[in-house]
C-alpha cells in the first residue's frame, strides 16, 4: 500500500511520525522547482523511505520465504513503494538460502477528489484473479478494504498487506497492513508517487502539501 487509514487509538506498527512532528524544513533537499510554495514541508526524506522499505523486504522473507507468491500493486499511487519493495525482495532472494517465487500484478483504485476521500471507488484489473488460487498474496496499495473482500473470493492460500503509510484517523475502522513503513499524523501527504490530482508523482520524498498548492492543483 501506499497509504492506508488506521485509528489513532489502535495497533501502532512501523516507524511512528508524532502528531506533532513540524517536518524537515525544505530548503535542507533537492525537489523540483515547478513545486516551489506548494508543499510545507518533507515528512519522510527518500533515503529514509528506501531504508525502511528494505526492511519490509526482509520481514517479508523471513514470513513467507519459500512461499509462491503474486504481489498486487495498486495504482497509482503504490506504484513506487511496490517497485522498490520487490526488487529489494528479488536481492535479497538472490542471496538467501530461500527464495520466493514471485509474481506482480496490476490493480488501479480510485477513491480520492481533490483532498477528500470519496466512497465512490472503481477497482480495475480485477476483474479475473483465478489465477490466485491457492497462492499467497502480498497487496501494497492504499484503500484495501474493498479489494481484499474482492480477493478472498478468489481463495487464494493466504493474504499479506504490504503499506508504506498509516495513517491515523480518528474512528476509522480500516484494518492495519501486516507490514507498516510509518505511521503518519492525518495530513495530505503527496511525493513517492502520491499524488494530488496527478501532480507530485515525480516528487521524490513524501511531502505535505501547502494549501496554496492544493487551491494551485485543485479540479
Amino acid at each position: 500500500m501506499a497509504e492506508v487509514d488506521a485509528q489513532a487509538d489502535g495497533r501502532s506498527e512501523g516507524i511512528v511520525i508524532n502528531d506533532d512532528w513540524s517536518g524537515y524544513s525544505l530548503d535542507l533537499f533537492n525537489y523540483p522547482a515547478h513545486y516551489s510554495g506548494d508543499l510545507d514541508c518533507v515528512i519522510i526524506p527518500h533515503g529514509v523511505i528506501m531504508d525502511r522499505t528494505e526492511r519490509l523486504a526482509r520481514n517479508i522473507m523471513d514470513d513467507l520465504g519459500d512461499h509462491d507468491i503474486v504481489v498486487l500493486c495498486v495504482l497509482k499511487g503504490g506504484y513506487q513503494f511496490c517497485a522498490d519493495l520487490v526488487e529489494r525482495i528479488k536481492a535479497l532472494s538472490r542471496n538467501s538460502n530461500h527464495t520466493i517465487p514471485m509474481r506482480v500484478h496490476f490493480i488501479r483504485l480510485r477513491s480520492y477528489l481533490n483532498d477528500q476521500s470519496t466512497e465512490d471507488l472503481h477497482i480495475l484489473g480485477a476483474e479475473d484473479l483465478s489465477f490466485l488460487a491457492g497462492k499467497g498474496i502480498v497487496g501494497t496499495g492504499k484503500t484495501m478494504e474493498t479489494l481484499l473482500e474482492h480477493v478472498k473470493a478468489f481463495k487464494p492460500k493466504m493474504i499479506k498487506v504490504a503499506g508504506l503509510l498509516v495513517k491515523r484517523v480518528q474512528h476509522s475502522l480500516a484494518s492495519v497492513p501486516d507490514y507498516v513503513g510509518f505511521e503518519i499524523p492525518n495530513r495530505f501527504v503527496v511525493g513517492y508517487a502520491l499524488d494530488y490530482n496527478e501532480y507530485f508523482r515525480d516528487l521524490n520524498h513524501i511531502c505535505v502539501i501547502s494549501e496554496s498548492g492544493k487551491k494551485k492543483y485543485k479540479v
